[in-house]
């Protein structure tokens, strides 16, 4: 089985699927699944754009709806996590998860699911730390801080994913684990990224709540996104009991742009499996009911219960009883529905709505569910409390606003550090700096990229124990040569064939050519490390902003 893995999406669905489509043409292969780390931008129509958080001039429609109108289908099945840049008020339908358009299933703010004997398992948003410890309470229209704080993880879902035992083979999220950057490349990393120096150097570099998650679940494989560069790892785990050390592969990729690394397929070895399609997790779902009453939608702070004789429980893990029981409430078929269907209407390039108020409505999908498991629909109740479930009257502000100063709230992590992070705000950095210094320097460079070959790096390997997990890539490796994404940039040189860098050995990667960090300089124009031009300095230095 090929399951092909993709860093931020950035809406660019048709860019991806035909990155895809070429190399199963060129090699000869089948890519069976699709895993999206995030930044996905499922935005169906302009009132979804209202509830992305990211600078105006960059809201644009790109193809998910598409995809969600039925004008096209998704030719792979797609699973995905949230990432900082979505259509939050979509997502929010689906807090359990669900299908956003055929084909293409959102893990929802935790999730497990299974496709083909593979246990695939997400966790969706960044981590800040003074949202960590409240309740789901965000509902459109937003404002200036539940825009940003509608995608900051929250303690109870990490909780939840703390109660599963069955291993997993696959676990996906936005942000990195803290401390994973050590486990890699870590000088090729800096080199990239010269911005992240300070945060490597003191351990403020990625969440320390996936962190948490990685020791305990200790997946064989965890891919993220979200820091925009191609990034790999092998941990080996410390031994639970007398079993033997496990090990996870990590892998961090790119953005969908031309000459980025932003795709990588992997092989997996067939499994038996009682589906060919997605089916629900037995386990996640017992979690899910027991769990249920520890749900909020407000925004006081809570903290998960623990065996310091104040809870009357504190152990929600699954019982063998209590998964026969999901099955039973399934009558036996754990074979995800395909019971999408479309909450509003779509975008309508002939009849474009620019003043259209943003939606919130509540998602069959999560209906159903709820009544079958007995859950509470997180939206729903959000959406009662404020007495504003429907239609949203007014459109989310504040695009150029900043989140204000809560990071002196106390963090359920003594050691925590992410408040005090030195790197630049990568929400400036990645979607408005970056992307503004390519906008502004792309035309200039189109003629001097086209007429110069990739700048391919090849790291060194980490000598590690072999994984001793249960799936093991093909000892096939090689780096695809690849066309850019098929819209308005020029035409590259072949590359050269060569070892894939960082990864894996065993693994068949997939890359877009890349540019060259000196491609194009001229005399007296910048380094290696862009000048970014950003508005507010002193707002950015005062304000505790990380994320990415």
């Amino acid at each position: 089985m090929k399951i092909a893995v993709e860093g931020c999406c950035h809406g660019e669905l048709d860019k991806i699927y035909e990155t895809i489509a070429y190399l199963e043409k060129r090699d000869g292969v089948k890519v069976d699944l699709l895993l999206c780390c995030g930044d996905f931008q499922a935005v169906r129509n302009e009132g979804d754009m209202k509830c992305m958080a990211v600078p105006a001039k960059y809201r644009t429609m790109q193809t998910f709806y598409k995809y969600y109108s039925g004008e096209k289908i998704a030719p792979i099945l797609t699973i995905f996590v949230g990432g900082n840049h979505e259509a939050s008020n979509h997502l929010q339908e689906l807090p359990y998860g669900g299908w956003v358009a055929p084909n293409i299933y959102y893990l929802g703010y935790a999730g497990v699911v299974r496709y083909k004997g593979i246990r695939i398992g997400g966790l969706s948003g960044i981590f800040k730390f003074h949202d960590y410890r409240k309740g789901h309470h965000e509902f459109p229209p937003y404002n200036p801080e539940t825009l940003r704080s509608v995608y900051h993880t929250r303690n109870i879902e990490v909780f939840k994913l703390k109660q599963i035992q069955m291993p997993i083979d696959i676990f996906m999220s936005h942000d990195w684990p803290r401390g994973i950057c050590y486990y890699g490349n870590t000088g090729e990393l800096l080199r990239k990224k010269k911005f992240l120096r300070q945060d490597v150097k003191s351990n403020a570099l990625g969440s320390p709540a996936a962190e948490e998650l990685l020791a305990h679940l200790q997946p064989s494989y965890w891919f993220s996104a979200h820091l925009h560069v191609k990034f790999a790892a092998v941990m080996q785990h410390l031994p639970k009991g007398n079993a033997a050390p496990r090990v996870t592969k990590f892998l961090s990729l790119d953005k969908c742009l031309p000459y980025r690394e932003f795709l990588q397929i992997v092989d997996f070895p067939d499994r038996s499996s009682s589906s060919e399609g997605l089916e629900y997790d037995p386990e996640w779902f017992a979690i899910l009911k027991a769990t249920n009453s520890l749900q909020r939608t407000t925004a006081q702070l809570w903290n998960p219960p623990m065996n310091n004789g104040l809870h009357e429980r504190w152990d929600f893990r699954a019982s063998e009883g209590d998964m026969m029981q999901v099955v039973e409430d399934f009558s036996g078929e754990l074979c995800i529905p395909d019971n999408f269907s479309r909450t509003v209407s779509p975008y309508d390039p002939n009849n474009p709505q620019p003043n259209a108020s943003p939606s919130c409505c509540t998602n069959p999908q999560t209906t159903e569910l709820c009544a079958k498991l007995g859950l509470t629909d997180l939206f729903t109740q959000a959406g009662q409390g404020r007495g504003e479930l429907g239609r949203c009257q007014s459109s989310t502000g504040g695009e150029e606003e900043e989140e204000d100063g809560s990071a002196d709230e106390p963090s359920e992590y003594p050691s925590d550090t992410s408040g005090l992070s030195s790197s630049f705000n990568p929400d400036q950095i990645t979607l408005e700096d970056e992307w503004e210094e390519e906008e502004e320097e792309g035309e200039a460079k189109a003629t001097e990229r086209a007429d110069e070959s990739s700048d391919i790096q090849t790291s060194s390997r980490l000598v590690l124990p072999e994984p001793k997990s249960s799936i093991s890539p093909s000892p096939h490796s090689h780096l695809m040569e690849l066309p850019p994404p098929s819209h308005s940039t020029p035409k590259a040189a072949p590359q050269q064939e060569g070892q894939c860098d960082s990864f894996d050995e065993d693994a068949t990667a997939a890359r877009i050519l890349k540019r060259s960090i000196n491609e194009g300089k001229q005399p007296g124009s910048r380094g290696t490390t862009p000048t970014i031009k950003r508005r507010n300095q002193e707002i950015y230095k005062a304000e505790d902003e990380d994320e990415g």
